[in-house]
């Protein structure tokens, strides 16, 4: 019995499709139209490889390379959402410059401040800089309040929706990744010296974990017992595919804290959330794209969509772990 493994990204998580040939679970037809995909399974493997190695670096590394990776998924996560609000109102020029540059980076410099001086560039702490810029802009914004037509106040609500959907959950997730909410950074010793108390590094990785385990727990889940629909806002995803995927990962993740010594409610609390959480951020991301009317956010990674069908689940999922962790710690 052949086993052939097709590796899937979807919203920053991995799908592993498992196609039996030969097997009841798999008709002929199924693996005769895989056979006739081998270019798009190698374009997939391929974009995913290299999405892999990009997130577990930026992920990794320090917090320099954390700040890199996210400032680039925001930007193009603001790309992808304004054609899509242009797509939902024609009225909505998203190629106007005050569009397409303002408000994005007004997101850019709320990601600076929320840094918390965990970037420094000699004595330069640029959370201070992104704070003052962020104040600037904003004060800009109130003045031109003054100057709109009615017929595009709808206009501004809807980039202030981008910065609430984008901007601010990024701005979290680089607060989260500082440390603040725990007083000092201390994962940069390793990422199992201290797992019975989250800090700013290890917070990120379980965070990042859970949405890949639940995506691929959904996936596999629902793809075998899958029947009762969860949404009209994504007609593919399941109840059972849903619920599954929310409890393996729970349990997968939570497993792995204990067997490391993680023994404390707060790592099972966190990665709840983070499934949960997450699951409602497929759903929104989803619903945008249904009302625009396109299948794919964009095409930045070649056969997997766009920077918002990547990262769509984490949108969520971080301002919900960060409450929970502000809670427990600060």
């Amino acid at each position: 019995m052949q086993l052939a493994w097709m590796i899937n990204f979807h919203s920053g998580g991995v799908y592993l499709e498992l196609l039996w040939f030969g097997s009841r679970m798999v008709s002929l037809k199924k693996a005769l139209h895989m056979a006739l995909n081998k270019e798009v399974f190698k374009t997939r493997t391929q974009t995913a490889a290299l999405y892999v190695v990009v997130m577990l670096t930026g992920l990794l590394w320090n917090t320099w390379s954390f700040f890199i990776l996210f400032s680039i998924v925001h930007f193009g996560c603001w790309h992808e959402y304004l054609k899509l609000i242009g797509k939902v109102d024609s009225s909505f020029d998203s190629s106007h410059w005050f569009h397409r540059y303002y408000y994005p980076l007004l997101g850019f410099l709320m990601m600076l401040a929320a840094s918390a001086g965990s970037l420094k560039i000699g004595d330069f702490d640029l959370s201070e800089w992104g704070m003052m810029g962020f104040r600037v802009m904003v004060l800009l914004i109130f003045l031109q309040f003054f100057e709109v037509k009615r017929s595009t106040i709808r206009h501004y609500v809807r980039l202030i929706t981008g910065i609430l959907y984008i901007s601010v959950p990024f701005a979290l997730f680089i607060n989260l990744r500082s440390g603040w909410i725990w007083g000092f950074e201390h994962g940069q010793s390793g990422i199992f010296s201290s797992l019975s108390a989250f800090d700013g590094k290890l917070v990120s990785l379980v965070l990042v974990a859970t949405i890949w385990i639940n995506d691929t727990m959904a996936y596999i889940v629902g793809s075998f017992i899958g029947k009762t629909p969860l949404s009209k806002w994504s007609p593919k995803k399941t109840w059972e595919g849903t619920l599954g995927g929310i409890i393996l990962s729970i349990a997968l993740v939570s497993s792995f804290g204990w067997f490391y010594g993680a023994k404390g409610f707060e790592w099972m609390f966190v990665t709840s959330v983070s499934a949960i959480a997450g699951t409602f951020g497929d759903l929104i991301e989803s619903r945008l794209k249904r009302l625009a009317g396109v299948k794919d956010s964009g095409s930045f990674m070649p056969g997997h969509g766009g920077f918002l069908d990547r990262f769509d689940s984490i949108i969520i999922a971080v301002p919900a772990v960060w409450l929970v962790c502000y809670l427990l710690y600060r």
